[in-house]
């Protein structure tokens, strides 16, 4: 999906929840200054391979809204840590961070692995090792530019819906960004072992089995982050 397509697509469903006060917005408008600040950083030639780098953030995007169609049209089609995420956002006493932190858990520890093994299995065995660290290079570099998008979306975003966090911002100055910085690097750490090792797996039984594997630890966090909505989990 072209990049104004996926940024007029977000726009509208924003715009959508915000008039039905659906919490799902909280997520997507944070992902669409994400999505931004992507934008921004690619044009202006912050990573090793800026084209590959665009392609990513796209194709990424596209996880998110066929899980969401899936979702709309029957909930159980739906990815179920993804359908966690959606569930909480009906939930009055999940707020604004749980229903954030839920979102990008899903996006992050179950679509990025997929959206990185698409990307990349077509061209990891071809790749010498040094352009093998590009990628990884590129990747990492994100982790910059969420950093730099937190604090915008502490202000514009959560404080409005959960004012407790003007508070907590005050109180503890830039450690709450770093913390959630810090947590964010981890996750996305994990999910770059966690594609490797889906690309250097040939058996098919196996590479079913991993991503399962890798569902349930994002489903577990998300369960942690304080919802559990799931029906079987």
């Amino acid at each position: 999906m072209p990049h104004d397509a996926v940024v007029a697509q977000m726009q509208s469903l924003i715009q959508k929840w915000e008039e039905l006060a659906d919490q799902r917005s909280i997520f997507l408008r944070c992902y669409m200054m994400m999505t931004h600040n992507m934008r921004d950083a690619v044009q202006q030639d912050e990573f090793r391979d800026p084209g590959w780098v665009d392609h990513l953030v796209d194709h990424f995007a596209g996880y998110y809204f066929v899980a969401l169609e899936a979702y709309e049209q029957n909930p159980a089609a739906a990815p179920p840590v993804w359908q966690l995420a959606h569930q909480a956002a009906r939930d009055p006493q999940v707020v604004a961070l749980q229903n954030l932190l839920l979102g990008v858990n899903a996006h992050i520890n179950y679509d990025l692995v997929l959206t990185l093994v698409d990307m990349l299995k077509p061209e990891w065995g071809k790749l010498t090792d040094s352009q093998q660290d590009d990628r990884y290079v590129d990747y990492c570099h994100v982790n910059e530019v969420i950093g730099c998008t937190i604090d915008a979306v502490q202000d514009q975003v959560l404080e409005p819906a959960m004012p407790v966090m003007d508070l907590i911002d005050r109180l503890c100055g830039s450690l709450d960004e770093r913390l959630i910085s810090s947590l964010l690097a981890n996750w996305r750490e994990n999910v770059w072992s966690n594609a490797v090792r889906l690309l250097e797996t040939a058996e098919a039984v196996t590479y079913a089995s991993l991503v399962d594997e890798m569902e349930q630890d994002a489903i577990r966090i998300g369960e942690a982050i304080g919802f559990r909505g799931v029906e079987g989990n």
